[in-house]
């Protein structure tokens, strides 16, 4: 009897400590791995992500995109904001650029690169970016991702670009915004040089110039290596050192990649060449292959070490591609502009045992919505992740239906390559406000998505509410406004301006 008994605890102990064991290997938490790519417009990849192949995606070669692809989810409309520090801040923080107001590009302390305009004057933004104490000069100050991953157990590793901060303040360095590794990031927005035979300064062609000097890869100076490929294999290093740590762990990868210096990764460059691409067009394409390539690199790192049913990769780029690079037809516009060329961004999710394979999701969202999805995914509550402009996308990846009439919203009051505008993204209509002449363009973007057909004439009454709905939340995040030198006024919000 009792050897009966025994069996039957023995039997009991074997079920359900193995359900149990499931449900807790259900529980850990995953690895986040988040690939960020810098000034990669929408078609700068063979992945379509438009309802046809374009002519850009047949002339670029990423094949570990499209595996990605294939392997999980692709989002046809992700967003950003138009430029990358504004991008950087919110993914940090979780609010949108016209809240923690750094709404144009970091770098020297107390120095914005606005250049004088005429007639408007921009605001007096937080030009020294992402702060760590809250002391620094107009700046900042948020519990950022990392620090609250950091808490929740999590390795966190930064490696690449990060012009989080201006140089001579503390959100320079990424180790004082929660990560414990920073391999390569400070503060400018892009490298010297590439190149590892320039020690991946501009001082070669530059003398004195090393504002963008590469920090901490000095054992590769001198070598002939691309900085993409440098990158690369000190993230695996890491990655490696942190699953041997036996904790879960967040790598932020954040190439410099495709941003200027546009300089050619000679891995890759000729076949281009030898296709009938032009110089330009042959090293842009070789800059974003080496970036495919590392992507590649770092997912075979994940599956040789065991971890790769464990972890969530997201693919993003930061904004979209510059003027002088080809434009991503069929959307208008490029980096820094209002339109869909400038803040729509290719993206990609895998998240194994969670995500199908080989689907598409057409809801829209937003580069803040980065900083609630992953702290969900680490599995922070609501109270612990706390309040944010940025809405959780882990329904999306799951396949559930979003609601489609949230608003997104950007705003640039700058004079710095573009005039200052504010826009909503609401459902399938878009308007755009511009300051400067307080005009406005309506589009249809789901019919419309080169924004050729300016319909605010004929939908006035669609642009109100929208134009409402917009005032609304430029004053709820208490967002600057450029001002008038003429009269020392400040630019009427978009609902003003209608009678």
């Amino acid at each position: 009897m009792k050897y009966n008994k025994l069996l039957l605890v023995l039997f009991l102990f074997v079920v359900f400590g193995d359900k149990l064991g499931a449900q807790n290997k259900g529980r850990k938490q995953p690895n986040i791995v988040f690939f960020f790519v810098d000034d990669m417009g929408w078609q700068d990849t063979s992945v379509p992500f438009y309802k046809e192949k374009t002519t850009l995606n047949m002339q670029y070669y990423t094949p570990n995109m499209e595996k990605l692809a294939q392997e999980g989810v692709k989002f046809t409309q992700a967003y950003a904001a138009a430029l990358c520090s504004p991008s950087r801040v919110s993914l940090m923080t979780g609010m949108n650029p016209a809240r923690h107001k750094v709404t144009n590009w970091t770098l020297i302390k107390d120095k914005s690169p606005d250049p004088k305009h005429d007639e408007i004057e921009p605001p007096k933004w937080n030009v020294n970016g992402l702060s760590a104490t809250g002391k620094d000069n107009a700046t900042v100050f948020h519990s950022t991702l990392a620090q609250k991953l950091q808490s929740a157990g999590y390795t966190t590793i930064h490696v690449g670009k990060a012009h989080f901060g201006a140089k001579g303040t503390s959100g320079e360095n990424p180790t004082n915004l929660g990560f414990d590794v920073n391999i390569a990031g400070h503060a400018a927005g892009g490298p010297g040089s590439y190149y590892g035979k320039y020690n991946f300064s501009a001082d070669w062609r530059s003398p004195g110039n090393h504002t963008w000097d590469v920090p901490g890869l000095e054992k590769y100076h001198g070598q002939d290596i691309f900085l993409t490929e440098v990158l690369t294999i000190e993230a695996n290093k890491a990655i490696e050192k942190a699953v041997d740590l036996g904790k879960p762990f967040y790598l932020y990868m954040s190439h410099y990649a495709i941003h200027a210096p546009w300089e050619k990764d000679e891995r890759f460059y000729q076949k281009y060449i030898d296709a009938g691409l032009s110089e330009f067009q042959a090293t842009y394409a070789s800059m974003i292959e080496g970036m495919d390539k590392s992507l590649g690199d770092i997912l075979q790192q994940l599956k040789k070490l065991g971890v790769e049913e464990n972890t969530i990769i997201v693919f993003m780029s930061d904004n979209g591609s510059p003027k002088q690079t080809p434009q991503n037809l069929p959307l208008r516009g490029h980096k820094i502009t209002p339109y869909e060329g400038g803040i729509r961004v290719p993206m990609l999710v895998k998240w194994a045992g969670v995500s199908d394979s080989n689907t598409a999701v057409n809801d829209y969202l937003i580069v803040e919505d980065i900083f609630p999805t992953f702290l969900e995914i680490a599995g922070l509550s609501e109270s612990e992740i706390g309040e944010t402009d940025g809405k959780s996308f882990v329904p999306l990846i799951k396949g559930e239906a979003e609601s489609k009439e949230r608003p997104l919203f950007w705003h640039f009051p700058h004079v710095y390559d573009e005039l200052p505008y504010s826009v909503i993204r609401k459902g399938d209509w878009k308007l755009i406000y511009h300051h400067f002449d307080q005009s406005f363009e309506l589009f249809n973007i789901t019919e419309d998505i080169s924004e050729r057909n300016n319909l605010f004439e004929q939908e006035k009454g669609k642009a109100k509410l929208l134009a409402a709905e917009l005032t609304a939340f430029l004053k709820d995040s208490e967002a600057q406004m450029p001002k008038f030198k003429a009269n020392d006024k400040i630019a009427p919000y978009p609902s003003e301006c209608f009678d």
